[in-house]
Formats: C-alpha cells, structure tokens, sequence
C-alpha cells in the first residue's frame, strides 16, 4: 500500500481491490468503536453500489463491530422504482448488509411514495435527529458523491436531501455496473443528500476502484477543486480518506 495526502484528504493505494476494501472496514470500524466509547449510539451512511462490494462484505463479516449500537441510512435512491427493485439502493444494501448484521435501525429514503418532496423532508428531519457520524462512499464515472452530479452539485447547499435530474454520464454509469440493461432503463431522477449532508460527519471513507473510475480520481486528486467534480470536496475536510486500487489509480503519476 502506498499512501500520501492531497490538501485534507489522505489516499491509500492498495495492490488489489480486495486488500482496498477490507482496509476500508478496518478504519471503519475503528471508527465505530472510537464513535461509541463517547456516545450511546453510532450515525453510518452507506452508499449503495457494486464499487462498495468488498467493503461491505467485511464489514459485514466483522464480528466485533457493536452493530447493535448503530443506526444505518443510505445516501441515494431513484425515483419511481418498485420497492421490490432490485436496483434499489436500499435493497441493494439490504441484502448486502442491513439483513446480515444486528443493526440498531435502518432507515430507508422513500423514492416510490409519489411526494418526493415530502420524502426528501422526512428523511432530513432523521438526519437532523440522528447527525451522521460515520460515512461510507464513493465516487461516480462524472466524479458525483451520492447524486449530486455536476450541475446541480452545491458545497454550500442549503438544504439536507432533495431532488435531481441525473446527466447521462451518472445513468450510463449504472449500465456500466451492470445495474440495469440499457440506459432507457435507468431512471432520470433521484432522491440525494446533499454534499453539505454526506461531509459533515467527522469520518468520511471514500472506496473508488476499478478502472471506469480512473479519470475521476484523476480529476479529484488532481483538479481544481469545486462543484464541476463534487468529489473534490473531500480534499478540505480533515479527516476524510480514499481508497484506490490499482485500477482506478492507474492516471496518477
């Protein structure tokens, strides 16, 4: 593994994606454990992808994380899917871990109910109830965190979760994923908490392998920093950390 620092944020790169994940669970779950020995329960946000498998199957895996002293939330989910769908982020989740641990509470954002607006507005209520601690997430083909995608990407945005279109890079994304067959197949609106929302907790682990997301990490490790690649603003938050495999590390120099 080789590590450095760009601005606030530290990189490790780990010789496989396997190693990646699970060095992500450690850290994570240190950081539950260091949550809890100062309060009763522990705030976790996940995000729900196939970029987060590995860290998710050993967190799952993890026995000596106090599961039963933390409250779950995910940071995404589509509009007007069935609740059954698979391609939901909740059930991706669910099944991956949610069902597999003792969790406290799982909270689940409603994008089926018909008032995105109202379900935007309870789920914001939660997260006000419940500050996030602990943040689980990657980056997106066009460098998005959750769905806040270029355009509509906002690091002093006002509100908590709400409503987006996505750009067609993010919805090809999920054809690349293998998450749905063809892009018609991929709806055009999401609910998201905002990146005010997803950095405001004090650890932030930020998995990114493969090699669709090479030019991404180049752009957030390299670029300027601002909203035309949200990712980046993980470089002014102390305390936030990316992980990268060989693959999606393969532009740096």
């Amino acid at each position: 593994m080789r590590s450095f620092a760009v601005d606030a944020l530290t990189v490790g790169i780990y010789d496989s994606r396997s190693e990646m994940g699970a060095a992500a669970a450690r850290d994570a779950a240190d950081a539950v454990r260091k949550v809890l020995s100062g309060k009763e329960f522990c705030h976790m946000i996940f995000a729900a992808a196939p970029s987060q498998n590995e860290v998710l199957a050993s967190l799952a895996a993890d026995k000596t994380i106090p599961w039963e002293r933390v409250r779950a939330f995910h940071m995404d989910e589509y509009v007007g899917l069935s609740p059954t769908a698979p391609q939901g982020f909740g059930n991706f989740l669910r099944e991956r871990l949610f069902d597999l641990v003792p969790l406290h509470e799982v909270h689940y954002i409603d994008g089926w109910a018909g008032d995105p607006e109202a379900s935007c507005a309870g789920y914001a209520a939660l997260l006000e109830k419940y500050p996030p601690d602990v943040v689980m997430m990657g980056i997106g083909e066009n460098g998005h965190i959750a769905f806040n995608d270029p355009g509509v990407a906002d690091f002093h945005d006002p509100k908590a979760v709400k409503p987006v279109p996505l750009d067609e890079v993010c919805r090809m994304q999920q054809v690349h994923d293998g998450c749905f067959a063809s892009l018609d197949e991929v709806p055009k609106t999401a609910l998201t908490l905002t990146v005010p929302t997803l950095t405001a907790a004090p650890y932030l682990f930020c998995v990114v392998p493969a090699p669709t997301k090479a030019e991404a990490v180049k752009k957030t490790l390299c670029g300027p920093v601002g909203e035309a690649c949200p990712a980046t603003v993980l470089r002014t938050r102390p305390g936030a950390r990316m992980y990268l495999d060989p693959d999606s590390a393969s532009l740096l120099e």
